[in-house]
């Protein structure tokens, strides 16, 4: 199976995705890539910042 529909299914199912999820459960080490390639397929994929832990940052959690 490959990256973007493993990515996709997670989506569909109403779940969220973050990088470090998507390395953690996929071994997906350039999640914004993957999704670049999905919203080019037509998929409405939202992204929403979170700050990280601490306040140094943010990081993207995206969703359907």
């Amino acid at each position: 199976m490959s990256q973007n529909t493993r990515i996709l299914q997670l989506l569909k199912s109403g779940k969220k995705l973050t990088s470090f999820k998507a390395f953690r459960d996929f071994g997906i080490t350039r999640l914004s890539g993957r999704i670049y390639d999905l919203r080019q397929a037509g998929h409405k994929i939202e992204t929403t910042l979170e700050p990280n832990r601490g306040n140094c940052g943010n990081h993207a959690v995206y969703s359907l």
